[in-house]
C-alpha cells in the first residue's frame, strides 16, 4: 500500500479534479483505492457523496466536534452508534485532538464506487490544524501526544489499509503551505504537484522547494534525536516527490512544439522542469530518473482544458469518460453531453495514459 498527495499551494490547479479521476481510474484497473479528504474545502467529498449525505453526516458528529470526546466516558452508546456509519477525517482525528486515547473501532468509509472508497472531510479542520501547531515543539522532545497528532494521518491511512486491503490512499489537500500539509506531505510516501502554465506556477513552485527543503529538514533533525522505539511511528524517508502535471493548457494543433500548445502555454509550460530542478531539492527527487523529472506525468495525456467536463464530473458523481451513459442526467444537460460523447469518452484512455506513468513512478518509491 502507498499513501499519495495531491498537493499545490494554489488554488484552481485542478488538484481536486486529478485526485478524483486518478482514483477512480486505478480502481477500474483494478486497484483498490481509499480517497482521505483533508482539504476543509470538502471539494473531492462532493464528487464522490451529495451534498445532503455530506450535511447529514456533519450533523450526527457535531456534538462531538463542537464539544469533543466524554473522556471519562469515550465509549458510550451514543458514540459507538456513530461508528457504525461513515464519518469525516476530523471526527476521526478528533481523539488525538482532544489528547485521549484512539478508538480501536474504524467507522467504515463511504462506498462511492467498485473498488473506491470515500472518507469524506468538513470545514471544522483548522481546529486540529491548530493542535498540530501548539504541539510541534513537542515532537522533537519525544512526547508521545505530539507524535500521535503529527503521525495519525498516517497511522489512519495505515489501519484502514489493513482492514479493507487498499492498494492506494490517496490525500487530497487544501491549497496552503500551513501546518496540516506539512505533516501531510512530510508522512506520505509520495506527492504530486499539478501545475498550470502560467507564471503563478513557476512562483509557486519556488515557494513550495522552499517548504519542501524546511520540512525536511525539521523531520529529518526530529528522527535523528527521538528515541529509537518512537522512529517507527514515521515513515522511513520524509518528502518525497513524484513529478508534476500540467492542467488546463489550451491545445493548438497548428503549434509547431511536441505539446501542441498555444504559444503562451508553451513558454510557461516548458519552464517547469527547470524550475523543478532548481527550486525542488535533489533529495526530495532522488528516486526519479532525470527524464521524470523532466516530463509531466503521462506526458501531454491530461495537460489540455477539460473544459465543462469536470464541473459536470462533479455534479453526477461520475468520472468524465461515463458521464455518456448516466442514467441520472438533467434533460438540459443530455443533449449536449450526448453531442460531445466521444471527447468524454476519450478521457479514459488520457487517464490510463496517466494513471500507467503514475504507478511507474510510485515503484520508484521501494528502489
Amino acid at each position: 500500500m502507498k499513501i499519495i498527495s495531491i498537493f499545490n499551494n494554489k488554488g484552481g490547479v485542478g488538484k481536486t479534479t486529478l485526485t478524483y479521476h486518478l482514483a477512480s481510474i486505478l480502481a477500474e484497473m483494478g486497484k483498490k483505492v481509499l480517497i482521505l479528504d483533508l482539504d476543509s474545502q470538502c471539494n473531492i467529498s462532493l464528487y464522490g457523496m451529495e451534498e445532503d449525505e455530506l450535511e447529514r453526516i456533519w450533523q450526527e458528529e457535531d456534538a462531538i466536534i463542537d464539544n469533543g470526546f466524554n473522556a471519562n466516558n469515550p465509549y458510550n452508546d451514543s458514540v459507538k452508534k456513530l461508528f457504525e456509519s461513515p464519518r469525516t477525517t476530523h471526527f476521526l482525528l478528533k481523539s488525538v485532538e482532544d489528547g485521549i486515547s484512539d478508538y480501536e473501532e474504524l467507522p467504515p468509509p463511504y462506498s462511492v464506487t467498485n473498488n473506491l472508497d470515500l472518507i469524506p472531510s468538513r470545514l471544522t479542520l483548522f481546529m486540529y490544524e491548530n493542535k498540530i501547531s501548539e504541539r510541534w515543539s513537542g515532537m522533537f522532545l519525544g512526547e508521545s501526544l505530539s507524535i500521535r497528532t503529527m503521525t495519525r494521518i498516517r497511522k489512519l491511512a495505515e489501519a484502514y489499509s489493513e482492514k479493507n486491503h487498499y492498494d492506494f490512499v490517496i490525500i487530497d489537500t487544501s491549497p496552503n503551505l500551513g501546518a496540516l500539509n506539512k505533516i501531510i506531505i512530510s508522512t506520505v510516501d509520495g506527492f504530486i504537484i499539478p501545475c498550470l502554465p502560467d507564471v503563478f506556477s513557476l512562483y509557486g513552485i519556488k515557494n513550495i522547494g522552499k517548504a519542501l527543503s524546511q520540512w525536511q529538514r525539521e523531520f529529518n533533525t526530529c528522527f535523528s534525536i527521538i528515541p529509537e522505539g518512537k522512529k517507527k511511528e514515521f515513515p522511513e524517508k520524509s518528502v518525497r516527490f513524484l513529478g508534476y502535471t500540467l492542467y488546463n493548457a489550451k491545445k493548438r494543433n497548428d503549434q509547431p512544439n511536441q505539446l501542441y500548445l498555444a504559444l503562451a502555454h508553451y513558454n510557461h509550460a516548458r519552464k517547469i522542469p527547470d524550475a523543478i530542478k532548481e527550486h525542488i531539492s535533489s533529495s526530495v527527487r532522488e528516486h526519479l530518473t532525470e527524464e521524470m523529472v523532466q516530463n509531466s506525468i503521462g506526458n501531454n495525456a491530461v495537460m489540455h482544458t477539460h473544459n465543462t467536463l469536470p464541473n459536470m464530473a462533479q455534479k453526477y458523481k461520475e468520472p468524465m469518460w461515463k458521464l455518456p451513459e448516466c442514467n441520472k442526467l438533467d434533460n438540459e444537460d443530455k443533449s449536449t453531453i450526448s453531442g460531445n460523447s466521444a471527447i468524454y469518452k476519450a478521457t479514459r484512455e488520457k487517464y490510463k495514459q496517466f494513471a500507467e506513468d503514475f504507478l511507474v513512478r510510485v515503484a520508484t518509491l521501494d528502489e
